[in-house]
């Protein structure tokens, strides 16, 4: 049993390696946010689960990729289904941690939090999820909440997932031990792809806006080389990307 476990644990440590590769390669934002994600789920044998990012001024968290395989729930990313729920404030009205959110608690903590039974856990707020289970039928039972947070310490985001399932069974379980630390392992490895990927975005969008000036600025001065300068910047973003693919 205890072998059996123990290559098991083999096997889930190879995907991780992997997915992190995988995650390392993948260029849109969007693809890269699903790609985590449903690795993380993958990884765990969770129903579901939840991808946050923190918005600029990191006062709150946004709602970036949902999925709940058992109800068929897919948002967010390149669904093109749209969430539609509001942002998650780090912070109360007064300034206070906002800690009863398990999600915020987390993300201000930088720890993670593995809860067995939302219905039995105190100290967290659970009526939005007591709600979409009234409504759906559903139950929310055991949550995995990690921050991801990059290699400078910096917040990128937040990654619950939701239901564990027991791969012999089906039946919902709690997130084991081995499941928190390979989750943890694999955000920060998504942190990092994720905050590289936003740089190379930013760079490239600023690039592009100073050689357009330049454009613009030489275009003035003559009128004749105008065209030449409007290919400029396509050529060199051109060149760029292929650097960057390969």
């Amino acid at each position: 049993m205890e072998k059996q476990s123990a290559m098991n644990l083999f096997a889930r440590l190879d995907q991780l390696n992997r997915i992190g590769a995988a995650l390392s390669r993948e260029r849109n934002i969007e693809r890269l946010l699903e790609n985590i994600l449903e690795a993380a789920k993958a990884l765990t044998g969770a129903d579901g689960g939840t991808l946050y990012s923190v918005t600029e001024d990191h006062s709150a968290l946004r709602f970036e990729i949902m999925r709940t395989d058992s109800l068929g729930v897919r948002q967010g990313g390149t669904t093109g289904q749209k969430i539609d729920l509001p942002e998650l404030p780090l912070r109360r009205a007064d300034g206070s941690p906002n800690d009863a959110l398990v999600a915020a608690h987390a993300a201000l903590h930088g720890r993670t939090v593995n809860i067995v039974d939302a219905y039995a856990q105190e100290g967290f707020d659970f009526s939005g999820t007591r709600a979409f289970d009234q409504r759906t039928g559903y139950r929310s039972q055991s949550f995995l909440t990690v921050p991801m947070t990059d290699h400078q310490g910096e917040l990128i985001g937040v990654l619950q997932l939701l239901n564990a399932l027991d791969p012999a069974t089906g039946k919902v379980v709690a997130f084991s031990n081995a499941d928190q630390s390979l989750t943890e392992s694999l955000a920060s490895q998504a942190a990092i792809a994720l905050s590289n990927r936003l740089l190379i975005t930013q760079l490239e969008r600023l690039f592009e806006s100073f050689v357009k000036l330049i454009n613009i600025a030489i275009d003035e001065k003559s009128p004749y080389t105008g065209g030449h300068c409007e290919r400029v910047p396509e050529l060199t973003m051109m060149l760029a990307e292929a650097a960057d693919a390969t």
